[in-house]
């Protein structure tokens, strides 16, 4: 199977309403911590045939927040950490416009790659780019809202 870095397709009101209802109930089965998780598929049969298929857990988790963003409305798309994204794919993911994203490459701040005149960059070095500036967003905010604490600005 090969996972491509392909259109998402917004989910329709009942594929909304389905995968809200069945991210619910397989949120459930996460209270106990397994390796792996064992799903009964039923096939559309008046047969009534089952079907078990041994899934990780780590699929599970990932399962249950596809279908928590699908029961939102929005699109979602998989990709490998290994893949390589254009310019606008990558500025997609970190939610910034194009030109923006490459005066990041630019400037060296994301690492990337020319593939003849277009720019190619793999989607764990956005991910880690990502992680590492909503990290400092995360300090500046604790060190805002300590020093507003300290004022007594009515924050707890």
């Amino acid at each position: 199977m090969k996972l491509a870095t392909t259109m998402p397709t917004v989910p329709t009101e009942e594929e909304a309403m389905l995968a809200r209802s069945s991210s619910k109930r397989l949120t459930a089965y996460l209270q106990e911590k397994r390796p792996q998780r064992t799903i009964r598929i039923m096939k559309d049969s008046d047969l009534g045939e089952e079907e078990s298929i041994v899934i990780p857990s780590s699929a599970f988790d990932l399962l249950i927040e596809v279908l928590a963003h699908m029961a939102e409305g929005n699109a979602v798309t998989i990709v490998p950490l290994h893949a390589e994204l254009t310019t606008q794919e990558a500025a997609d993911i970190l939610n910034v416009s194009r030109p923006y994203f490459v005066d990041l490459l630019e400037t060296r701040k994301i690492p990337f790659r020319k593939i003849g005149t277009r720019r190619r960059v793999r989607c764990e070095d956005v991910l880690n780019y990502k992680k590492e500036i909503d990290s400092q967003r995360t300090k500046v905010l604790e060190e805002l809202t300590a020093q507003a604490q300290e004022l007594d600005m009515g924050y707890d």
